[in-house]
């Protein structure tokens, strides 16, 4: 970043708060509105109770922000820790619901010791070693994932216990037999997250859809009666269009969110009964991966979001939301990352500092303190809808069609990690997909001794300019080490990037050195690149993947 640019650079601390407390207190209440439906429901379909994820998102606003890393993130509970957290829950559990949570607490727990050990020995960079096909098809798998065990939800129908694919089967069946007024509600708030995707009006858009969502399926429980328990008649006066399904069309206060009117009585504490045992630090391994994974991904496409430009200290940030996870786990709450709807949100809204989540968690505990009563009338369908078009969003056309322009091959592993994720578990899916992408590497000339080690050299030239000359495969496994060079290299110098004897260079490093470009650029430097027009590339997109011509 320039000098000039620099100097306009908004203050942190107390003096970014005395300078910035208007636009930060307006874009923290603005996030509390869409943060507060989506932490009741995303802790919901975690298997925890609705506070759980409110009080995350308090200890993510009031407790994270003052230690973070970054300037502009949100942090709270997320959709794609949903299908982790339901997983630890259940399998912890053995079937009791109460005795699964308070493990998985236990889970949290231990994978946020993990998470700020990662931060502090400076492990932040890990996350480059996922390749882009494999966190976009994890992502997508989780979104379907969410979508299959929302619909029924949203339907107002509860299927057989079953696996994922029999949950998945059962939803032409809730579509036969849904609950008509539950189903108005959930696809009444569809419609409504559809329509405000679509809009181009500034102005309106600034108005959260999720709260419109909230509000309407809010007038809809009350004109349905749903406090009161009773079966729903199509037509009062002609019993003979009335359902046939009579035990699936009961509607009353369980389609609503129940929560304690004490939120004091909502704090629940670990239970390390399961420490040793394998399905534990299995759920603390997807939980710590996962988290960090999509924390640290998140707060780096925030920070291209930042109109100044700022860059996150990324270990800093993983160090503070470990920190955040660790009193949240002990107390009841979710885990946290950096979430990325919120965060852009916060962008958007015109956020100057940290101060914006801060204030964000202020309206959350002001609101779940004095009005309780007013979560309690939400419906579980207008929240499930919220989740449903969340998970659509990560696993729609659009994905696939955007990871099909970087090449086939990326198109292949992606699917390939959405598959193995779906018949597997998240971990072993994710592992599947970097084993799938390998092999293609070595197909495609990648010697198995460069696989994990990068061969490049640094020479410095006599007019100040520096030649990085890189031999052999370049790819996701083993471009870390050039990374930390090039992170320490000064600012405002001439960088010659000789890729002539490359033989192969896949989409994740070339993504990342224009990064590094752009980056480099605005704070002073130069970057050029040489050498690829020997390559032949794998599709017509800037940056994918490349190999010498045979």
């Amino acid at each position: 970043m320039n000098d000039n640019a620099t100097a306009f650079l908004p203050e942190t601390g107390l003096a970014g708060l005395k300078a910035h407390w208007r636009n930060d207190l307006l874009s923290g209440f603005l996030v509390f509105l869409i943060a507060l439906p989506l932490c009741l429901g995303i802790s919901m379909a975690s298997g925890f109770p609705p506070s759980a994820g409110i009080i995350t998102a308090i200890i993510g606003g009031m407790v994270v922000s003052r230690g973070s890393g970054a300037f502009m993130t949100i942090n709270g509970p997320a959709a794609g820790l949903i299908v982790v957290v339901y997983d630890a829950v259940q399998s912890l559990g053995d079937g009791d619901a109460m005795a699964g949570y308070r493990y998985a607490l236990a889970a949290i727990v231990v994978a946020s010791v993990i998470q700020i050990l990662m931060g502090v020995f400076k492990a932040g960079l890990l996350s480059s070693f996922f390749p882009a096909s494999v966190v976009h098809g994890m992502l997508a798998a989780i979104g379907i994932i969410i979508m299959a065990k929302q619909i029924h939800v949203m339907l107002g129908v509860t299927p057989e216990k079953g696996s994922l694919l029999s949950t998945i089967a059962q939803i032409p069946e809730s579509f036969a037999n849904l609950n008509l007024e539950i189903a108005i509600i959930g696809f009444a708030g569809l419609v409504i997250l559809i329509i405000w995707s679509l809009l181009k009006d500034g102005t309106l858009k600034m108005i959260p859809a999720p709260l419109i969502v909230v509000l309407v399926g809010m007038g809809l429980g009350h004109y349905f009666e749903l406090e009161h328990q009773h079966i729903y008649l199509l037509h009062p006066d002609h019993p003979y269009m009335q359902p046939t399904h009579l035990d699936s069309d009961q509607v009353g206060p369980k389609f609503l969110v129940a929560i304690s009117e004490n939120f004091m009585s909502s704090f629940y504490f670990p239970n390390f009964g399961k420490f040793f045992t394998l399905k534990f630090w299995e759920a603390v391994v997807a939980i710590a991966l996962v988290g960090s994974l999509e924390s640290l991904l998140s707060a780096m496409a925030v920070d291209k979001l930042d109109p100044y430009k700022r860059h996150s200290n990324l270990n800093k940030d993983l160090t503070a939301v470990g920190v955040g996870n660790l009193i949240a786990g002990s107390i009841g709450g979710l885990p946290m990352i950096a979430e990325i709807v919120r965060s852009s949100a916060n962008v958007n809204n015109g956020a100057k500092t940290q101060w914006a989540n801060f204030f964000h968690g202020s309206f959350l505990l002001i609101f779940v303190v004095f009005f309780p009563h007013l979560i309690h009338s939400i419906p579980l369908a207008a929240l499930a809808s919220l989740l449903v078009f969340t998970g659509f969003r990560l696993a729609s056309p659009r994905e696939f069609a955007n990871v099909m322009g970087i090449g086939k091959e990326q198109l292949f592993i992606f699917v390939a990690t959405i598959i193995s994720v779906i018949a597997t578990d998240l971990l072993i899916g994710v592992t599947i997909g970097i084993l799938v992408k390998l092999v293609i590497h070595l197909m495609h000339g990648a010697k198995l001794n460069n696989l994990f080690k990068i061969h490049f050299t640094q020479n410095f030239q006599a007019d100040g300019s520096i030649v990085i000359n890189i031999q052999g495969a370049a790819v996701f496994s083993n471009f870390m080490a050039l990374r930390e060079v090039l992170s320490q290299i000064e600012h405002g110098k001439m960088l010659i990037f000789d890729k002539s004897a490359v033989t192969l260079i896949d989409h994740t490093v070339m993504e990342f050195l224009h990064g590094f470009q752009h980056d480099y650029e605005s704070q002073g430097g130069l970057c050029e690149f040489q050498g690829l027009d020997a390559h032949e590339s794998f599709s017509d997109h800037p940056l994918a993947a490349r190999r010498i011509k045979l």
